[in-house]
């Protein structure tokens, strides 16, 4: 007699039992919030992993805003964070954790739901390096240059996206991740304090001025599914004619970190199409421009 037998993923109640099996669970300290870890993720991990840490403090403390701010627009039927599932990590060098995806479950009282999927990576930064021969007036507004990367983006499936200088914040000030990317792919020594943040200076610090909502002051590209957010620099450098010619096709970048990756130098008034492409491009260039416009800057 034939036996038969039922797919697993026609299952859902199996299905169910065979994902809690390689899953351990946890509370959120001070919150009814549970959190299901994917296997090889401990608890200590997560919470130590910083882009986790700030997602999490900032999605609280804004939820929290419901319920106590009458004006809130969800006020009378507040939206609840009930649960966190991390679907897969990445480590970077088999170690340190790098990515999560994970999904939220975010419902009011009336079963009204939030779209949850998040992919966390952490805060990165973003620099605009205006380059001008110092041969040239020190007021004078012509011939500036914008210094941009040519790099594979294996996201994008292109070997050659430009863009501007950017990178990851691990540790420390957002000024200093800046100064220390410019040093390793352009080999540029820039001091932290000869940095300008462009999002600091025009973005407001909430975007109601009613609200107390916490949100970076920075550009987030692609906040639909992602937690990354940009805090944008400017640092305007006077250097030779020599130098700008010198930098223009050269190979630089940490080649043992499988970076290969080589710079372009564009007129700042073509900025807008040669690197747009780019979001970090084009929201440095606004924010450049209005900032000018307005004396900001």
């Amino acid at each position: 007699m034939q036996r038969l037998t039922t797919p697993v993923h026609k299952s859902p109640r199996l299905f169910s039992l065979l994902q809690s099996a390689r899953m351990s669970t946890f509370t959120l300290r001070d919150t009814s919030i549970k959190v299901n870890l994917v296997e090889g993720l401990t608890k200590e991990q997560l919470l130590k992993f910083p882009a986790f840490e700030k997602w999490s403090t900032r999605l609280l403390h804004n939820l929290s805003l419901q319920s106590s701010n009458h004006s809130h627009e969800f006020h009378t039927s507040p939206y609840t964070l009930r649960s966190i599932t991390i679907q897969s990590i990445d480590r970077f060098g088999g170690e340190s954790l790098g990515f999560i995806k994970l999904i939220t479950d975010i419902s009011n009282s009336e079963g009204e739901s939030l779209p949850g999927a998040v992919f966390l990576r952490g805060a990165s930064v973003g620099m605009l390096i205006v380059l001008q021969p110092d041969d040239l007036p020190k007021d004078s507004e012509e011939e500036k240059h914008v210094l941009l990367t040519i790099q594979p983006r294996i996201a994008a499936g292109t070997l050659e996206m430009v863009e501007l200088p950017a990178g990851m914040v691990d540790k420390g000030t957002f000024s200093g991740s800046a100064a220390k990317e410019i040093k390793e792919e352009l080999g540029l020594e820039i001091p932290e304090s000869e940095f300008i943040s462009l999002t600091s200076l025009a973005i407001p610090p909430s975007p109601n001025p009613n609200s107390e909502e916490d949100i970076p002051q920075a550009v987030f590209p692609s906040s639909g599914g992602c937690d990354e957010y940009i805090p944008l620099f400017l640092h305007e450098k006077r250097v030779k004619r020599a130098t700008l010619k010198e930098w223009t096709g050269k190979l630089t970048g940490l080649r043992e970190e499988g970076e290969k990756i080589r710079l372009r130098l564009v007129p700042l008034e073509n900025l807008w199409c040669e690197g747009a492409r780019d979001a970090k491009a084009l929201s440095a260039l606004a924010l450049w421009e209005g900032l000018k416009r307005t004396g900001k800057l």
